[in-house]
């Protein structure tokens, strides 16, 4: 007869260890927190934006947007498959984000285009101090997870700042 094991949802045995999974998923949460900030700083500039640049900044800042309301999904789920409770409340982002609010009031074009480049500079910075912490747990499906995000911030920030160029 075959054995039956029993298992508690609150036990999870992945090969990654409490502490590590701890750890990995407060980095998550951060970086979630930080995606979420730029997502609502993006899509404002969207609605936003004025100029002559019009046309090119509203539809870029859709993509933009986009992108990033794409990415929360699966950062919260990672925490979630890490065995912990991913934030999901503006007070809780507040306190997690490096990514400042976007400003009361909207900036002109261009400083909306710095504001999106610093941002993306900052998620990727996020993104890459968890990377030591992820290796040395073995933790391949964050680390994937991580490197997605970090092409996608780091050609975006590239993007925005071509436009900054004279």
């Amino acid at each position: 007869m075959a054995k039956t094991v029993s298992v508690s949802p609150q036990h999870i045995n992945i090969g990654i260890s409490d502490k590590d999974r701890a750890a990995i998923a407060k980095g998550l949460s951060s970086l979630l927190a930080d995606t979420y900030t730029l997502y609502l700083t993006t899509h404002n500039f969207h609605w936003n934006v004025t100029g002559p640049m019009f046309n090119t900044l509203h539809q870029m800042f859709m993509v933009q947007y986009t992108e990033l309301w794409n990415a929360v999904d699966p950062v919260a789920e990672r925490i979630r498959a890490l065995g912990h409770s991913a934030p999901g409340s503006y007070a809780q982002f507040s306190k997690l984000a490096s990514v400042p609010d976007a400003p009361l009031t909207p900036p002109k074009a261009l400083e909306m285009v710095r504001i999106l480049v610093k941002g993306h500079e900052a998620v990727a910075r996020t993104a890459r101090s968890l990377l030591p912490v992820v290796g040395k747990a073995s933790d391949e499906p964050t680390a994937d997870l991580l490197t997605q995000r970090l092409t996608v911030h780091e050609q975006t920030a590239w993007m925005l700042r071509s436009l900054l160029e004279e």
